[in-house]
Parts: structure tokens; sequence; C-alpha cells
């Protein structure tokens, strides 16, 4: 196995086992809140819709009730119409938005851009703008660096350079050349 790689710690048998009883607990999660949802809504058509009473009415009452259900069930219709009008007319306003983004990103290309050459001084007037009244002398305020002269070897006869160095007395010289 490469570095890259670590061995787990967990055996596949455990992973699997583990990953069984997280299921187990998810569906029993969503199960649960399955059933919230139902004694929500339950409680909630409870609280809008009161049970309905015919025992005991005239064809008369009966007449009125209807007449207010239907009453009921026009505003009802209303307010979802609107409620759907408004959905719509954000979806609707949602697309054209994506369909400008797309165009604008299409659209857009980024210009080549050329080197400009400017002088610090043209740079902080346009920088600064009005602020911008004294110079300022940058080379001046640059620190000089000098050089060394690199040590040049003098060119000479090379067969007089290995006649001088043969022997020990060549190898004395060299050795004291590198001692100074």
């Amino acid at each position: 196995m490469s570095d890259g790689q670590k061995k787990s710690k967990i055996s596949s048998s455990r992973k699997l086992g583990l990953k069984i009883k997280l299921l187990a607990v998810a569906t029993q999660m969503l199960e649960e809140e399955k059933n919230q949802k139902i004694k929500e809504k339950e409680a909630m058509l409870a609280e809008r819709l009161p049970p309905l009473n015919l025992s005991g009415l005239s064809l008369q009452e009966l007449q009125d009730l209807c007449k207010e259900l239907h009453r009921k069930i026009d505003i009802v219709d209303e307010e979802r119409y609107d409620v759907g009008l408004k959905v719509s007319k954000n979806n609707v306003e949602i697309e054209n938005m994506k369909l400008k983004i797309t165009e604008i990103q299409s659209k857009f290309k980024k210009p080549h851009l050329r080197r400009v050459k400017i002088s610090a001084e043209a740079m902080l007037s346009v920088l600064l703008g009005s602020k911008h009244k004294e110079s300022f002398d940058f080379k001046a305020n640059l620190k000089t660096v000098k050089k060394e002269e690199e040590k040049k070897e003098e060119v000479t006869d090379w067969r007089k350079n290995v006649e001088a160095m043969s022997g020990m007395e060549g190898r004395k010289k060299l050795f004291d050349a590198s001692g100074n």
C-alpha cells in the first residue's frame, strides 16, 4: 500500500453493520417525521374546519350552510390561485435571470492587456489625483551596490605552468597558495 492510502482501522464487516444500523435509524426517523406531518395536518384541518353537525337542521339552514361553505371554498380557491400565480411569476423571473447570466458570461471576453510604460510621477498623479503636488525622486532613494571585481588569472603559457608545478615543489606551491 502506498503512503497516500491509509488502511482502514474498521473492518469491512463492521462498516457494513454500522451502515445497516444507520439506515435503520434513518428509516425510523423518516417514519416519525411522516407521522408528525400527518398529525400536524389533521390538527390544522380540525382548527380550520370544525366538524359539521347536520342532524336536526331544517332545509333552509342546510341551504344557508351550503352557501357559506361555497363562499369559503371560493375564498380558498382565490388564495390558492394568487399563490400559484406568484410562484409561476417568480419561476419565470428566475429563468429570465439565468438566461441573462448565461448571455453575459458568453458575451464577455477578457481584453488583451497591453504593457503601458508610465513614469512614477504619472502613476502617482493618476492614483492620488489632486493630492499629488510634490515630486519624488525614487532613484535617489535607491541603495547603490558595488560589485566586486572578479580576480582574473593571468593568462600565461600553460607549458611553463605545468613545468613549474611538476614534482614536489609544484605541490608545495599549490599548498602554500591555497593556504593564503
